[in-house]
């Protein structure tokens, strides 16, 4: 008899789980600041308007939706702890 839970996890299922943050290309962003509307609490601007980074560490829904919704294209998943 074995457990389920000592099986050992499938590739995908580790992708998926390994810890993940959003990270900003400092290069590619405009200053749009949109990620610090989504990311409130997280994400402030300096007062030239660029993005600071408190806590990269959100959701996969929270942090799909930023990434998606940069128009410079600026946010990124990052697999680096």
């Amino acid at each position: 008899m074995s457990r389920s839970d000592a099986r050992p996890r499938s590739s995908v299922t580790a992708q998926r789980d390994a810890p993940r943050e959003v990270r900003v290309d400092r290069v590619a962003c405009t200053g749009h600041g949109i990620c610090a509307q989504l990311l409130a609490g997280r994400v402030s601007l300096d007062p030239w308007g660029y993005p600071v980074v408190h806590d990269g560490r959100v959701g996969v829904l929270e942090g799909d939706r930023a990434v998606d919704f940069c128009p410079a294209r600026a946010l990124y998943w990052s697999d680096r702890p």
